[in-house]
């Protein structure tokens, strides 16, 4: 089975994919969705303010408090992994502990399609300050349902990994967008829990954080955060937005009057593929436990995309995020200095220094035209 881990050539697949949308673009979808929009998006927004310095309220923590039990939100971090991403999940977690974890031990949750090595475990147990859970994916959350066509799919991998589309002769990495989109917080192991970070093998974080994001989350009323968020390439979901339009059609009684659809539409209401990059979020698991997000991915999973295109969790969860909340439950998390390559989130002004990233690498400041994160920060609130 195929690695769903980035191997170096395809992290360098995926920068050169990167470069050359942000050099030639890509023509999104041209179909309007069926529902009034309730926000405008402004096209040119300069330099956002500052989106901590507007929230009611932030809990701080000193940096003497190592020892002390301090309040928490019943949250977990959550890691899909494999044994040989141990090394880059390590230097991950060493960055993650020493810049927020070690103050408060909020445990962790690791999940695989395979069972954890005992070296696996025991050298991630010995460098987390918070409980260790290790959980193998349910067979029938990590495999093809009944109703999808498996020479169809093989046939579309085949074409569009001869169109050189990224990630397109992968089968592991669909059934881990599927995962991701539909499953994840169906684990067991999550049952538990009401809030999650998600964290991948590899990324940096580059800033101290000295508040705790998961109780900023919840006494804000906040369902969704993030720190990236770009334009997919169209190759990779082109019915996505059809069929999510006919999701809206079918249930517009589930859809609130005041939404985020604002973010993936242009000013004509023409999908623009803008999207939350999932590979980190800070979330409400009631939200994607609502009945309303489970008839969505239903719906997904059902018209089959997930197999005969290639559709990510990035933007399944963003469609999902803009249809049924609004601006004030979906947060920014400028302050956090965040790497996933080839990008930054990288905080600017006052709050840089206390981060070894450099300002003018952030998304939206180097890559603005491919960025969606000013557009975001430029919607009115409800």
């Amino acid at each position: 089975m195929l690695n769903f881990s980035q191997t170096d050539d395809a992290k360098d697949a995926l920068q050169a994919e990167h470069e050359n949308v942000i050099a030639n673009g890509q023509a999104p979808g041209n179909m309007k969705h069926p529902l009034p929009v309730t926000v405008t998006v402004t096209q040119d927004v300069g330099t956002p303010h500052t989106v901590t310095s507007i929230v009611k309220e932030t809990v701080f923590v000193d940096s003497d408090t190592t020892n002390e039990v301090l309040e928490k939100a019943n949250a977990a971090f959550v890691v899909l992994t494999r044994n040989n991403d141990l090394n880059d999940l390590r230097e991950t977690l060493i960055q993650l502990e020493d810049r927020f974890n070690r103050h408060y031990k909020y445990p962790y949750v690791f999940l695989n399609n395979e069972p954890f090595s005992d070296e696996f475990k025991e050298k991630i147990q010995g460098m987390v300050s918070g409980e260790c859970q290790f959980g193998l994916i349910p067979e029938e959350h990590w495999s093809y349902p009944e109703y999808i066509d498996q020479t169809r799919a093989a046939e579309a991998r085949k074409d569009m990994q001869d169109r050189k589309v990224i990630y397109g002769g992968s089968e592991s990495y669909r059934h881990m967008c599927r995962y991701e989109s539909g499953f994840f917080f169906r684990h067991p192991l999550m049952d538990q829990y009401k809030w999650y970070w998600r964290v991948e093998p590899g990324v940096k974080f580059a800033c101290e954080i000295d508040y705790d994001p998961f109780l900023f989350m919840e006494r804000n009323n906040k369902k969704y955060g993030f720190t990236v968020s770009i334009k997919e390439y169209i190759e990779t979901i082109p019915t996505l937005w059809n069929t999510t339009m006919d999701f809206m059609d079918k249930h517009k009684e589930m859809i609130p009057a005041a939404n985020l659809m604002g973010f993936v539409t242009d000013k004509n209401g023409k999908y623009n593929r803008c999207h939350f990059w999932s590979n980190f979020e800070i979330g409400s698991l009631d939200f994607l436990r609502s009945d309303q997000y489970m008839a969505y991915f239903d719906h997904l999973d059902r018209a089959g995309g997930f197999f005969y295109e290639r559709w990510g969790d990035a933007p399944v969860h963003s469609l999902g995020v803009s249809m049924f909340l609004n601006k004030n439950e979906v947060h920014w998390f400028e302050d956090i200095g965040y790497y996933h390559g080839p990008l930054w989130n990288c905080p600017k002004g006052e709050a840089n220094k206390k981060c070894w990233c450099p300002e003018d690498q952030s998304v939206e400041v180097k890559y603005k035209t491919w960025s969606c994160t000013l557009d975001f920060v430029a919607l009115e609130n409800p």
